[in-house]
């Protein structure tokens, strides 16, 4: 069955301190950003999407609106821009279903289904597909605005969740929580763990993989689970003391 994990006190007044009080010193810059954006381009200043944290729990996820009003629209266009999306298997061999196929198919060379027998290779290596693909992540995105690109840059974008640190919603440091489309491909029993460790504003891919090249849905869910098996407040110090530097991004997704 499954078990609810509930954040420690001492992590939880800690989040309601820190970005109650971050709030009313970035006042200033959140209303220079908010002009900022509603002048370049119309629509909303704020963008909000349903994700998933902590415990599979759905909530409001806010962030200043960095890319157009049609941005998620167009992701099944954008699809082969995807960074984490790897070579599609070619070779499924799917085999007509017949008798003489089912009587010499054994469990460990074949799977059987409705559109006939495939090889257990090809199909372990299409779930394997499904599942990396669950992150997605542009590069050179073109959904993205001119003021867009530089609070993303600068990671300014990401300061509304301030409030829904404040809220209860996430923590500040964390995994990062999911969009629902990303969370609900991730139903390998290995990857149920990152939902087991709060959502947080910044974590431990923010301050060791963020940037790189190369870098795969695996990796990120392993570091991801790793997080959520292992936080404590020494390790979320050390990951908040990174984040300034890593919060300067130099690639452009």
């Amino acid at each position: 069955m499954y078990q609810k994990h509930s954040l420690p006190l001492s992590k939880r007044l800690f989040d309601i301190v820190v970005s109650g009080l971050l709030l009313i010193l970035l006042s200033p810059l959140l209303l220079l950003v908010a002009l900022l954006i509603k002048l370049e381009s119309k629509g909303p200043v704020f963008y909000y999407s349903y994700r998933v944290g902590m415990n599979y729990h759905i909530f409001k996820f806010y962030k200043f609106r960095s890319m157009r009003t049609d941005a998620d629209q167009l992701i099944d266009k954008l699809k082969h821009l995807n960074a984490y999306q790897k070579s599609e298997d070619k070779t499924t061999h799917i085999k007509p279903l017949n008798r003489e196929r089912i009587l010499t198919a054994t469990t460990a060379e074949y799977r059987i289904n409705n559109s006939g027998v495939i090889v257990e290779q090809s199909y372990e290596n299409e779930k394997n597909n499904r599942a990396n693909q669950a992150f997605v992540k542009f590069e050179n995105d073109p959904r993205i605005t001119r003021v867009g690109r530089i609070i993303r840059n600068l990671s300014i974008d990401e300061l509304p969740q301030l409030v829904n640190i404040l809220i209860g919603d996430m923590s500040l440091v964390g995994n990062r929580p999911l969009p629902l489309y990303e969370a609900e491909q991730l139903t390998r029993n290995e990857a149920v763990g990152r939902f087991l460790g709060p959502a947080g504003l910044t974590g431990l891919w923010q301050v060791t993989e963020r940037g790189k090249k190369g870098v795969d849905a695996d990796s990120r869910c392993n570091l991801d689970i790793e997080y959520a098996k292992t936080y404590n407040f020494w390790l979320d110090m050390k990951i908040l003391l990174k984040t300034p530097l890593a919060a300067i991004q130099h690639e452009n997704v």
